[in-house]
Formats: C-alpha cells, structure tokens, sequence
C-alpha cells in the first residue's frame, strides 16, 4: 500500500505549530486539513487522554461558535498519536493565516468552568475529562504559539532529502 501523506513527514524533526497537511478539491470546492501539533512528537510526552479529550470538546465548541470561522470549519479532533489535533477548514490559507485562530481557541480554554456536552446523553465517554491538565497544556501551547509567531518553523514541516527506491518507496534520509 501507497504511504499516506501524514506518515511521510519526519516525526523526529517536527515541532510543535501549525502545518498545512494536505488540501483537497472536492466537487470545484477546497477544503484543507491542518496539523495542530502540541508536543514534539517522540521527543515529549503524549498529551494526557482524558485532557486531550477535555480540549477536543472546547475547541470544537470555540470554533463552532467564532463568529468569523464558524462556517468554515469541518472538522476539528485529536491525532490518535495524542500530539496534536486535525483542523479541516473549507478554503486553503496558509498556516500563518489561522495563527490567531488557534491562539484564541487555546486562549480560551483558561475561561472554561464546564465541558461542554460532557453528559452521558451527549458523550461516548463523558467521564474521561480533566479540565484542570486541559487548561494546562493549552496555556502551555498558547504561551508557545505567541513566542514563536514569528518562527517560520512552526508554520512549515520540516524539509527532509527522501531516498526512493525503484518501486517508488520513500525512505528518510538519515
């Protein structure tokens, strides 16, 4: 099988930021994923389950409800690595277009009281939540975002030379 494009980025150079992943064109219509890195993969811990579950709900609830981003966002959820989270958005901008997007969302996350929709009624597993670690690590990654605005390293994925082999099989180059 074909390797998909998000396994062929090289996990041990990666830092935390905002990448493009991939952009679709559907039916005349764009639509772009963007990888939301948080913690160095392989490098630092994976983000803690049940507040990565936590952010998963007040982000989605954050982006859902902007004002501005609210109709062009598809989807939002958390990479099953637990380093980060998928946006997809209608459209394609560039990373550094939705900086202040992500900034604001993880900005917001230190004003949560509740989960929203953490019930049993409205969750697969309303009890795996830690809103106390969630505001930790999203404070942490804002802090970081706001540092490094002016880093093009958060916004590009790491440039690695790839051996190709005569089948076509890529290799890093190590």
């Amino acid at each position: 099988m074909k390797l998909i494009a998000s396994f062929s980025i090289d996990h041990t150079k990666i830092v935390p930021g905002i990448f493009t992943s991939r952009v679709d064109n559907l039916d005349d219509k764009t639509i772009t994923t963007y990888d939301v890195r948080v913690t160095k993969p392989n490098r630092e811990p994976a983000i803690d389950v049940a507040a990565m579950h936590t952010l998963e709900h007040l982000i989605a609830t954050f982006l859902r409800n902007d004002p501005v981003w609210k109709d062009e966002v598809i989807y939002w959820g958390p990479m099953g690595c637990l380093t980060g989270f998928y946006l997809i958005l209608k459209g394609s901008r560039k990373p550094e277009e939705i900086h202040g997007l992500m900034l604001n969302a993880f900005r917001s996350v230190d004003d949560a009281k509740v989960v929203p929709g953490a019930e049993e009624k409205n969750c697969g597993n309303y009890l795996m939540h830690n809103l106390p670690m969630a505001k930790w690590y999203a404070a942490k990654y804002a802090d970081y975002l706001e540092a490094n605005a002016g880093n093009a390293l958060i916004f590009e994925y790491p440039k690695t030379e790839r051996l190709v082999t005569d089948d076509g099989q890529q290799f890093f180059d190590s």
